[in-house]
């Protein structure tokens, strides 16, 4: 009876292994499909999101004006001292309307005037002089005919300054232009000679697309660049790398590119060298793909993506095609390196907002 049961217990575990080995072989097999297929459909929803996100007046935003000069630039280089601007200094309704008022023996413009109190900084501006932002600063007589159709509310703002010594910011704002709600803009932002660079910075736009980036110096650098629809990630980077006090030059250890379906990731490996990519659909490690790295910039840089462009990546596929992601994404890169340099630069907040809020705090 036991010889029996011995023998029957060999049957079943050999139809097991049988079974799992055909759904093994059967996986494999459609790897290449099923990669292609979930990149394809990827890219397809990333297209989508990114001809929304280009064509919606938020994206003017985002990548508008740049022709202002920063704060530094009116700054006596003698100034040692540390400004500091935070929400309750400049919070109010203000409207653009230049006056002229006496500061001492002189007389200086003051570009807006408080018209109202709010626990908020609401700036109240035409859109002709956001667009061509050089004139924010500059009266004309033909001002008196523009009309204030461009609002910027500030729920949050703190901006600490020296000259040669770092900073620390943080800013939330929403935007709505001729009556029609234009998005939220977020940064935040440090500097200093001991703690490094840290910056992110997140827009939320009217359509429910979101983008966000960040990115910290240091010993430990990383990056992280992301399009997301609500709670669906469609499409998201990462970079990490690092240096010691031995070797000052960054190591990447850490590499991570999502978009929808797709996750391929590259980590350090025993002996502290990188592993070869893994590839997963839907969670599913497909074991016959592969993918090859090619960088176009120094190996010892803190931010080698795809997104800006100083990386790209070669994927094999398990019927022995290759096509780089640059190829299988098309055109939709282009845009999305020209999205993420625009939210890294923050040319919105630092050429509009902080020079606003610089003219507020300086003349009251």
């Amino acid at each position: 009876m036991k010889t029996k049961s011995f023998f029957l217990s060999l049957l079943v575990l050999g139809f097991l292994a049988l079974s799992c080995s055909k759904q093994n072989t059967l996986t494999n097999s459609n790897s290449a499909v099923s990669l292609k297929s979930s990149i394809t459909s990827g890219v397809q929803d990333l297209s989508t999101a990114m001809a929304a996100i280009t064509t919606s007046t938020g994206y003017q935003v985002v990548t508008g004006p740049t022709d202002l000069a920063t704060k530094s630039t009116v700054i006596s280089p003698l100034d040692t001292t540390t400004h500091s601007i935070l929400l309750t200094n400049i919070a109010g309704v203000y409207d653009y309307k230049a006056t002229t008022i006496k500061r001492g023996s002189s007389l200086v413009l003051q570009f807006f005037t408080k018209t109202a109190t709010s626990t908020q900084a609401i700036f109240r501006m035409p859109e002709e002089k956001v667009k061509a932002s050089r004139s924010l600063l500059q009266y004309r007589p033909s001002d008196t005919l523009l009309v204030n159709n461009y609002t910027i509310s500030l729920s949050d703002y703190q901006y600490r300054f020296a000259l040669g010594n770092g900073w620390d910011y943080k800013m939330a704002s929403t935007i709505n232009i001729k009556n029609a709600d234009a998005g939220t803009l977020k940064i935040q932002s440090s500097n200093s000679p001991t703690l490094g660079y840290k910056y992110a910075s997140e827009y939320l736009f009217t359509n429910g697309y979101q983008t966000k980036f960040n990115y910290t110096s240091g010993d430990t650098a990383n990056s992280t660049y992301s399009i997301s629809n609500g709670t669906k990630t469609l499409y998201e980077e990462k970079y990490i790398a690092i240096r010691s006090k031995t070797d000052p030059r960054y190591r990447e250890t850490t590499f991570s590119l999502q978009i929808g379906e797709v996750l391929i990731e590259r980590e350090l490996g025993p002996g502290y060298t990188l592993d070869s990519a893994k590839v997963y659909v839907s969670g599913v490690l497909q074991l016959k793909s592969k993918v090859e790295f090619v960088d176009k910039a120094s190996t010892s840089t803190t931010d080698n993506c795809i997104s800006n462009q100083k990386r790209e990546l070669k994927i094999t596929f398990d019927d022995g095609t290759s096509s780089t992601f640059t190829e299988l994404a098309g055109s939709v890169i282009t845009d999305i390196t020209t999205l993420f340099a625009a939210m890294r630069q923050g040319s919105f907040a630092t050429r509009i907002i902080d020079w606003i809020a610089w003219d507020i705090y300086t003349k009251k």
